[in-house]
């Protein structure tokens, strides 16, 4: 920072705009000196700053970097809060989100990579950060890889702010190319492996130092191993003791080597403590990094190789963008070090033509905490309060929060103020039957009724159940014949027969055959010809308990035969309770409107409205607002929050079976991602039922996947319980899939949630003060072993 003495002239043209009282928007090149914009004007203002980067590693790097030129400064990282009233805090933005939200922002705020805005998962937060920014809060937007940065300062106008825009397109170190595949293969040929022989080409023709991303952890590491067995090494590094225990003894033989890798899997203390400090100053020959974790890279080097196009991310697979291969070249050319930096390239391999600036969009997705603060704020006008912020959004204009209509037309007699669930509710038609006095109701629940009590409608006409063949059909498949009604004799209805015997000439009678193979029993008690009185004494009670349905009323001979009487008057059916205490099936129906939208003229718009699930759909199914937008005790809990990780806690402590204290732990898979859960569903666990309960398991973009926040992954609480409750070490909890770097982030996380708990201001849900209160108990636990 102290090297750069003299400002060039676009610095002191930004630095101008900010003594005007502007806001901001700087573009220019990795390692142009967008940083000593704020440097400059910093020294000389009198209030107080926030200087906003997108990791935690960077912000570490700006608290060391500033602390050592003697500034006054602190760090909000969620994770660490040192020394808030420090004029300069260096922060992620998230960690600032929610006093911009109750109005409260520091005199200058720097949003380092502004460019995140349009960025799947976090760009909400950064466009929520500028859309509710004090007017009192300057701001000053950095990045060098935005192509639209007009339609941002546009925007800013529009919420009457002050934007000038400065941009710097020259380079402080020129790229060019370096084809790989031309360079003189020199002593390389017993070098075994395509990349290992290119790289050491590109080492013996002095373009070392080299940064190479590759696409996952293993082949980040296969290749620095790959490159220390092969490349000579006549001036090992030498690391100290504690250096050396703290890389282990993998990476450390590869330090010595003068080649290491970086990624996730790394502790911070490795990655920033090691790794990093060795790239900044030159002592090691090649970094091989992974692509996912190229934004968090804060050194140079004299070149770079990019080895593909495609990197893991998570357990998804995403292709390298031009605006990431813009940041990834430009590592390339160390300021004061280099006259040029090499970008080196292969057939098939990105080129520097393929790196271009991004123009940015907006996510669409708004941030729903941001909107439930706002409305809980306005309980007497809360979709309206929702739809004025929507307008002060960058995305604004073309992002639907599916209150809209109902906004235009308050007074439509169903009261409902989401217009999906009013679409969803104008096409819930209403059914109705006809009852047997022509009056028509709305079809109820269905009953088990005997036939002797049940009309059916038929033909046009309504007649007793026992006097209609089609009703009597799927009982058996006898004969129809009258017999007196038992309340009735005069009346008649229908019963079933079935031949059981037939006449053999001589008075007697012998059973059927299908009687004897259905009920072998009869041809045991029947084994010649009987009399029609013996067959009934005989076999009668053998019949009457094998009949299905119906009741065997009688044996009598008729034509030849004796034939079984079976009655079904007491068989049970579904029927439907009418007028009068009649039951009825097969009854008129029809199918008609809500009766309150009868007369409604917003009726046409409703049958043809989207019915999806917007985002006030989702609340309203969520249980987070009420019809008219008071924001619910559980849509409170989710306005603390960000993403969807409120949703999943307020399930958690709507649960009263479901102890403080696991839930205290179960909240490390909200962050944990796919790795903790090794051969097991990432998607399991107490949290992740409770939280699905109140989803349904829907699927909404940018908040839940299956009904559970994107990041969950199941595992990370009971390794995160072994680590503060059993002080298990954490060597012994790794795996091949689980390194140092994730138990170390996801403890990183739990704490940070736990922290973002204690600072709620007090909730009314019934569980939320013992919540809060355990949260505090287990922030204080210091986990010593937490070093790789």
């Amino acid at each position: 920072m102290n090297a750069l003495v003299l400002p060039d002239l676009w610095q002191q043209e930004a630095v101008r705009a900010l003594r005007a009282g502007h806001d901001v928007i700087v573009h220019a090149p990795t390692g142009a000196g967008k940083t000593f914009i704020f440097e400059l004007f910093a020294r000389e203002m009198r209030g107080r700053a926030v200087y906003t980067v997108p990791t935690r590693a960077l912000a570490n790097d700006k608290l060391a970097e500033w602390t050592q030129s003697g500034w006054d400064v602190g760090i909000s990282t969620g994770d660490v809060a040192r020394n808030l009233d420090a004029k300069v805090i260096v922060a992620t933005l998230e960690t600032q989100r929610a006093r911009l939200l109750r109005g409260k922002g520091p005199d200058l705020l720097v949003i380092d990579e502004y460019q995140m805005i349009a960025d799947e998962m976090r760009g909400r937060n950064y466009e929520i950060a500028i859309a509710v920014a004090p007017a009192r809060t300057q701001l000053l937007l950095m990045s060098g890889s935005v192509a639209n940065a007009r339609e941002i300062s546009n925007w800013l106008a529009r919420i009457g702010r002050n934007p000038t825009i400065i941009e710097h397109t020259e380079r402080p170190v020129p790229l060019t190319e370096v084809l790989l595949d031309e360079l003189p293969a020199g002593s390389t040929g017993n070098i075994r492996g395509h990349w290992p022989r290119l790289i050491a080409r590109a080492l013996m023709a002095d373009y070392g130092p080299i940064l190479i991303f590759a696409p996952r952890r293993s082949s980040a590491e296969e290749l620095a191993r790959t490159l220390a067995a092969a490349l000579p090494n006549p001036n090992p590094l030498v690391l100290s003791a504690e250096e050396r225990e703290l890389a282990g003894k993998t990476l450390g033989n590869l330090l010595s080597a003068r080649i290491a890798y970086h990624h996730s899997g790394l502790t911070y203390e490795v990655r920033a403590g090691i790794v990093e400090p060795l790239a900044k100053i030159g002592k090691l020959k090649a970094v091989i990094a992974t692509t996912g974790l190229a934004a968090g890279i804060n050194f140079s080097t004299r070149s770079v190789l990019v080895t593909g196009t495609d990197y893991a991310q998570g357990a998804f697979q995403k292709q390298v963008s031009p605006d990431e291969l813009l940041q990834m070249f430009g590592r390339a050319g160390r300021r004061g070090l280099d006259d040029t930096g090499h970008v080196l390239v292969f057939p098939g391999l990105p080129r520097l033509q393929d790196a271009q600036r991004k123009r940015l969009k907006a996510t669409g997705m708004p941030d729903w905490s941001a909107f439930l603060q706002r409305m809980a704020h306005h309980e007497e006008a809360a979709w309206q309060a929702a739809l004025n912020f929507k307008r002060n959004l960058w995305s604004g204009a073309d992002l639907a929060i599916g209150m809209e209509h109902s906004l235009q037309h308050p007074h439509m007699p169903c009261g409902l103020m989401v217009d999906a669930e009013r679409a969803r509710f104008t096409r819930r038609t209403l059914d109705e039957i006809q009852c047997p006095d022509g009056q028509w109701i709305r079809r109820p629940a269905s009953v088990d009724k005997p036939l002797k009590d049940i009309t059916v409608h038929e033909n046009g006409t309504w007649r007793p159940a026992l006097r209609s063949p089609s009703t009597l059909a799927p009982f058996g498949n006898g004969r129809l014949m009258r017999v007196p009604r038992i309340d009735d004799p005069k009346d008649w209805i229908y019963a079933k027969s079935y031949p059981v015997a037939a006449a053999d000439g001589t008075g007697l009678f012998r059973p059927n055959k299908w009687l004897t193979r259905l009920w072998p029993v009869v041809k045991k008690e029947v084994p010649k010809p009987i009399s029609a009185e013996d067959f009934e004494v005989r076999v009668f009670r053998q019949i009457s308990k094998r009949i299905k349905d119906g009741r065997l009323a009688d044996i009598i001979p008729s034509g030849g035969q004796l034939v079984a009487v079976v009655r079904l008057d007491e068989v049970k059916v579904p029927a439907f309770p009418c007028a009068e205490e009649m039951t009825v099936i097969h009854p008129p129906a029809r199918s008609i409107p809500q009766p309150v939208c009868m007369n409604c003229p917003q009726q046409p718009h409703c049958l043809q409205a989207p019915a999806g699930l917007s985002p006030a759909l989702a609340w309203r199914i969520f249980g987070l607002v009420e019809a008219h937008g008071n924001v619910t005790d559980r849509g409170q809990i989710f306005a603390q929050f960000d993403y969807a990780e409120g949703l999943a806690i307020a399930a958690a402590l709507d649960d009263a079976n479901y102890p403080v204290e696991d839930i205290i732990f179960d909240l490390a898979n909200l962050r944990a991602g796919h790795r903790f859960a090794g051969l097991d569903s990432p998607y399991g666990g107490r949290l992740a039922a409770a939280c699905q309960h109140i989803t349904h398991r829907n699927d909404v973009p940018g908040y839940l996947s299956l009904g559970l926040p994107l990041s969950y992954g199941a595992g990370a609480s009971e390794i995160v319980r072994e680590l503060v409750t059993h002080s298990t070490g954490i060597k012994n909890l790794l795996t091949e899939e689980l390194r140092p770097g994730d138990i170390q982030r996801a403890f990183v996380e739990w704490q940070s949630l736990l922290r973002a708990i204690t600072r709620c201001a007090p909730l009314p849900h019934p569980r939320w003060n013992a919540f809060a209160t355990e949260a505090e108990r287990w922030l204080r636990v210091n986990v010593q072993s937490l070093r790789g």
